[in-house]
């Protein structure tokens, strides 16, 4: 395993640090281009989506032939870290969630027809998409074993939706969406992704639910499917291949999510150290002081340990391989880093971190869900346990060439 990034690699991620340190942070830093959810407000993100296109650093996670430049998932951990140095960087290059995922499931499951109505528009910015799958209780969550949204073949041959979803990502602003529903209770081959559009009947937005932290666009709605009709030919997969949609989709956006934590954590970590080294006290430098040296070099080090996770589990993934430990265990470490780094950072500028005057206290309410997003570090450490059971002392073999 080689993670030296390749020049071009390089040259990607060089133009995104400049872009953002140019472009991205001074709009950051200026509130009114902020919209009532803390996020970046549309006019802001037109402009600066448009530079970005114009710059050639759009979609950079998709194949040339979709509008992307095929930088793999190591070039896409070394960039994404790059671009989420602020908090609006990644919605700017259309990297973020949940369009970043549905974009890759929709390239690698769609079909011709399907990529030309349902990914196109979004490749493009025209549209936001979401991806529909959790439920209130009973239904499904980290177990999609369980959902209860049920969509029955009628005579004509489309499918009709009945049920609820919630906390789906961005759902108040997207056009398009993958839903996961229940078309036969076969264990494995009982779930089937569909796609629809916002403007179909047969279903609603029930509510936006009102949470702890920043939102993404489109924030995070609970929906009502009461009749909505899909045709045959909007179904992604294949039917019965619900379960393969998410985990062709689950598995990298996990670990896009982490290496988008990455950049926020170091942003914590940079605004930590510029305030330490000019802040005294008792007439020493927070700098200097040996409590504030622990903290920060101990967060480096977890940082430095999550990115080598992620390259290692972004290195599976480019060979084909669903890295599902590997996945899991970047996900459990990258998202107690991102709290901890958040923490620290509010720890090291006292009343200042606990301000606005600073992002920090943003990352941190953003940070708390990234214990729980795309599962909870209970159910990925079950699953790493399976693996260790399953596996024994296998679980710690290194990979090795073929002689």
């Amino acid at each position: 395993m080689d993670f030296t990034l390749s020049p071009r690699i390089e040259e990607f991620r060089a133009r995104i640090a400049a872009f953002v340190e140019s472009e991205i942070l001074p709009v950051e830093a200026d509130r009114g281009t902020w919209d009532e959810h803390e996020n970046i407000g549309p006019e802001a993100l037109a402009a600066l989506r448009a530079k970005a296109k114009a710059a050639g650093l759009w979609c950079l996670q998709l194949k040339p032939e979709t509008g992307g430049q095929g930088l793999g998932k190591v070039g896409m951990a070394a960039c994404y870290t790059e671009m989420n140095r602020s908090i609006f960087g990644p919605v700017v290059f259309n990297s973020a969630a949940p369009d970043d995922g549905n974009m890759m499931v929709l390239e690698a499951l769609g079909t011709p027809e399907q990529k030309a109505r349902w990914l196109e528009p979004i490749v493009s910015g025209a549209v936001r998409s979401a991806f529909a799958m959790t439920e209130p209780h009973p239904g499904g969550g980290s177990d999609p074993s369980m959902i209860r949204t049920r969509a029955e073949r009628q005579p004509d041959g489309s499918w009709r939706i009945t049920g609820r979803k919630w906390y789906i990502t961005g759902a108040e602003d997207a056009a398009h969406f993958i839903l996961i529903a229940r078309t036969s209770d076969d264990p494995r081959y009982g779930l089937t992704a569909f796609l629809f559009h916002r403007d179909q009947p047969g279903w609603e937005i029930v509510r936006r639910i009102p949470i702890m932290g920043p939102e993404e666009h489109g924030g995070h709605c609970e929906l009502a499917f009461d009749g909505l009709q899909i045709a045959p030919d909007d179904v992604l997969g294949g039917e019965g291949k619900g379960l393969k949609v998410t985990q062709v989709r689950l598995g990298p956006a996990r670990l896009t999510h982490c290496m988008r934590w990455l950049g926020l954590a170091g942003r914590c970590v940079e605004i930590a150290q510029e305030y330490a080294a000019k802040r005294e006290g008792f007439g020493v430098r927070l700098a200097d002081r040996e409590s504030v040296q622990l903290m920060l070099g101990g967060l480096a080090m977890d940082i430095e340990i999550g990115r080598l996770l992620v390259m290692r589990a972004a290195w599976e993934l480019d060979q084909g391989r669903f890295a599902r430990k590997e996945v899991s265990m970047a996900k459990v470490h990258v998202a107690n880093t991102l709290h901890r780094a958040a923490d620290i950072g509010i720890q090291i500028n006292g009343a200042r971190g606990y301000s606005k005057d600073t992002v920090l206290e943003w990352i941190y309410r953003y940070a708390r869900q990234a214990r729980l997003v795309d599962g909870a570090d209970e159910v990925h450490r079950m699953v790493l346990n399976r693996h260790l059971e399953s596996e024994g002392r296998g679980f710690f073999a290194w990979p090795t060439a073929e002689a």
